[in-house]
């Protein structure tokens, strides 16, 4: 792009960037807009350097991965260590009228490979976020906002999850510039696991992270719920058996009442006669007990009984022991019925509370959970092959393994190349950005030299790994012990990854 430049621009040593539509004229000694590229004494620079993920052989040839820091390594790329080259660092060819910044060479288990690697910048992306809590964000489809823009809204609630989707090219590209801003902005640092402050319409404030406990209106989540009321009946219920005459556990989308269960009837518990509030589904399982809130089992529920609808003298007793909880054990009461039949508070037994512990004990801990999620499409196949759609229909028939930073991905059956990765599994800083506004994130298709090749790939810019170790300037990072190896061979397969 260097023809686009004046003759000034020239004398005064300034480079025009060419990999992304922003065209950014840099100066010398300073980065672009992205700060992903900078001017070097009169040379376009990738600023970060290559990310290569390394195992050591040790222990008499055992491949095993490094350890962060262990017996001094200091990053340093290691000669003969098994390699690969991630797309972080790499730099972009987008539009991609030419081939991607490095097409890799290599030999695994006897097989040879082609590793295709590039930075693709995604303005077809977003992130989808797990919330492990039963406590109410907010309304379905209600909109999440950052820093005041909407980015985003809440979605699908899952087993013991809220979920949010955030981003999209709508968010990005089809508001406001401040819109798309902050769009970008939030998902950049999502996705570099940094955390970020939400609040939804009608809803929750959250502080939010990947692989970190989610703080819901300024308190953090503990635990996950074990499971629904009923499930948490059923879980629990030949414990409580010889302790109690009946147990209610409160949620806000299946209550649970033990006499009536299924797991109760098994058990040939005698009815207590206690009705709750709300539809009943089946027998033991009640919907819409409460409002959805921050109190029990994510209702509005702060006093327990006032679920309870009535108590039937006839089929109650005095002395009757009922026990209500949540479903992650964090609220409990006890209660003993007068001889009027009402609920009076005592001292919860030692063998109940061992199982309202047991509750809590089962729950997991809360975590925040980003998928990245994106549209490998367009020109970025053009710098894999001449004929984009083969690696579409090669990626589909699972004989091109897609990779995000090394890291495994889900890629959604159908047409294109649509990806989503737990950022979680991908080196830290892995993610960057461009201010059209899209994101950027490394990604690399791997697959069998012979399948490459009959792809259209190509292949007079394959260069051999050893000469990307050897020549790149490049830094290494440890293997990831969870992370497959992205170079083996497919079980039953011909030898394509």
């Amino acid at each position: 792009m260097t023809e686009a430049l004046t003759d000034e621009d020239r004398a005064q040593g300034i480079v025009r960037c060419d990999a992304c539509p922003v065209l950014c004229r840099i100066r010398p000694g300073r980065p672009g807009a992205c700060d992903r590229y900078a001017n070097v004494a009169g040379v376009l620079t990738r600023t970060d350097p290559l990310l290569l993920a390394q195992k050591v052989a040790r222990d008499q040839g055992a491949m095993v991965p490094f350890l962060a820091g262990a017996e001094g390594w200091n990053g340093e790329v290691v000669a003969g260590a098994p390699t690969f080259v991630t797309g972080i660092g790499s730099g972009t060819t987008y539009p991609d009228y030419k081939p991607a910044p490095f097409i890799v060479a290599a030999e695994h288990e006897g097989f040879d490979t082609v590793t295709v690697v590039t930075e693709g910048i995604f303005s077809y992306c977003g992130v989808k976020v797990k919330i492990d809590t039963d406590r109410h964000v907010g309304a379905e489809r209600a909109a999440v906002r950052a820093q005041g823009e909407e980015v985003g809204h809440v979605t699908t609630a899952e087993y013991g999850s809220q979920m949010l989707s955030l981003g999209g090219v709508r968010h990005l590209t089809g508001g406001s510039k401040r819109e798309g801003t902050v769009t970008c902005d939030t998902l950049l640092a999502l996705c570099n696991k940094q955390a970020v402050e939400l609040t939804v319409e009608g809803g929750a404030s959250m502080t939010l992270g990947a692989g970190r406990a989610p703080v819901i209106d300024g308190v953090i989540e503990e635990c996950m719920r074990v499971g629904c009321g009923s499930a948490t009946i059923g879980m629990f219920a030949r414990q409580w058996r010889d302790h109690v005459d009946e147990v209610i556990v409160v949620d806000d989308h299946i209550t649970g009442v033990l006499t009536e269960h299924q797991a109760g009837r098994f058990l040939d518990m005698r009815p207590a006669g206690i009705r709750v509030r709300g539809r009943k589904s089946t027998p033991g399982r009640y919907f819409q007990v409460a409002e959805p809130g921050s109190g029990w089992g994510g209702t509005d529920v702060t006093d327990p009984l006032t679920i309870v609808e009535a108590i039937n003298p006839k089929i109650a007793w005095p002395g009757l022991r009922l026990l209500m909880v949540s479903t992650t054990g964090e609220d409990s009461a006890w209660y003993v019925l007068d001889a009027a039949c009402r609920p009076v508070p005592a001292a919860m037994p030692e063998p109940v509370r061992a199982v309202v512990e047991r509750i809590g004990e089962n729950c997991e801990p809360a975590l925040a959970t980003v998928l990245f999620m994106a549209g490998a499409g367009g020109s970025l196949r053009a710098g894999v092959t001449a004929n984009p759609v083969r690696l579409t229909r090669s990626v589909q028939s699972m004989l091109t393994r897609v990779t995000c930073g090394g890291a495994p991905v889900t890629v959604w059956p159908g047409g294109g190349i649509t990806f989503m990765v737990d950022v979680t599994r991908l080196p830290d800083g892995a993610f960057g950005y461009v201010p059209t506004p899209a994101l950027v994130a490394p990604i690399e298709f791997t697959l069998a030299t012979a399948d490459y090749r009959d792809l259209g790939g190509h292949m007079d810019h394959v260069v051999p790994l050893a000469d990307v170790v050897r020549r790149a300037e490049a830094r290494a990072t440890p293997w990831r012990a969870d992370n497959p190896w992205p170079t083996v061979p497919r079980p039953g397969g011909t030898g394509a990854p």
